[in-house]
């Protein structure tokens, strides 16, 4: 009797303890989920400042010509179509929030329609779920080839860009942590994270002007 009523003990225990632990994998996935849609995961800008807003960038020259401000980036060969930010500070929380509306052109870089290079960096995650886009302006940049094509726009051109490389940086590396801005000609830039958790790594495609056209009026 008293092995039978220790059984049933252990058997409710055992029911408990599977009841337990399945209504906190609900309650996790249900939190995940909806901290996910809310934006309420821990905040990738905060990444991005300790990644890039530290990040040396070297200049052959000691100042660029202005040029003109990018407005817009489309990639078409990986969907790509963001709008540009121009913030005329270096600013880590400056350039933290105009991230969360697209893509951004470094300041100290240059513009468009002169020789210089232009960089821009951009969010990227790959979480299911993400209420605001601009978390996923650049996903896919690691995807492009050789040869692509990137068009970024002015108020009143279009400047169509071939890819020359895409690699990955560690800002880690002394080697790779100064993101190079060539003066010789005109060039294209493009940064980003690698994911949506990852300290240290980033992408980076490089690319140099094929042409330039005048948007219809």
């Amino acid at each position: 009797m008293q092995h039978s009523t220790k059984h049933k003990f252990v058997q409710e225990i055992e029911k408990h303890r599977i009841g337990f632990s399945l209504t906190f994998i609900v309650i996790f996935t249900v939190a995940f989920v909806t901290l996910a849609a809310l934006d309420l995961l821990p905040d990738p800008t905060a990444k991005w400042r300790a990644e890039h807003g530290g990040t040396p960038v070297s200049t052959s020259t000691s100042a660029y010509a202005a040029g003109e401000a990018p407005v817009r980036i489309t990639i078409d060969s990986i969907g790509l179509d963001a709008a540009v930010a121009n913030p005329m500070t270096t600013d880590a929380d400056v350039l933290d929030q105009a991230l969360l509306r697209g893509a951004v052109r470094w300041p100290a870089s240059a513009g468009l329609g002169v020789d210089g290079t232009v960089l821009l960096f951009g969010h990227s995650s790959y979480l299911p779920i993400v209420r605001n886009l601009a978390y996923k302006t650049f996903d896919g940049i690691q995807k492009l080839k050789t040869g692509d094509e990137i068009s970024v726009y002015s108020s009143t051109t279009e400047y169509r860009y071939r890819v020359t490389g895409v690699r990955t940086a560690n800002v880690g590396d002394s080697n790779t942590n100064t993101i190079p801005l060539p003066a010789d000609s005109p060039h294209l830039t493009l940064i980003t994270c690698d994911s949506f958790t990852t300290k240290s790594d980033r992408f980076v495609v490089t690319a140099d002007l094929a042409g330039s056209y005048t948007l219809a009026r």
